[in-house]
């Protein structure tokens, strides 16, 4: 069963960042997504576990799979129209390595962070 999310008042919703990028690090793969807030859905994503980039990517682990994953849901996220997203990282992550790679390919590309 699923729960919606509970209803906002328009005015809280306004000031909201509305596109948030999350990212996951497994030690085998790459992933990333964009979370529409006030719906709790997710908008676009992009994963080194997807059957048409795997044998193109020498590593699904790395920092050159990261930089390839955030490059994908950069073009992603502007061919859906969303032209700013804000970043959400957990309390151990740090602006460095893999993370770094992801949020510059996402610059890269053409969206603004928030």
């Amino acid at each position: 069963m699923v729960i919606p999310p509970p209803e906002r008042a328009a005015r809280v919703t306004r000031f909201l960042k509305p596109y948030l990028l999350r990212m996951h690090f497994s030690n085998k793969y790459v992933s990333a997504q964009v979370i529409h807030t006030p719906t709790a859905t997710v908008t676009c994503s992009a994963s080194s576990q997807e059957k048409l980039l795997k044998p193109n990517m020498e590593s699904t682990r790395d920092v050159a799979a990261a930089a390839k994953i955030g490059k994908l849901l950069g073009e992603r996220l502007l061919l859906k129209g969303i032209p700013a997203v804000s970043i959400h990282m957990k309390r151990e992550q740090k602006y460095h390595g893999k993370v770094k790679a992801v949020i510059d390919s996402v610059r890269e590309s053409g969206v603004k962070l928030l």
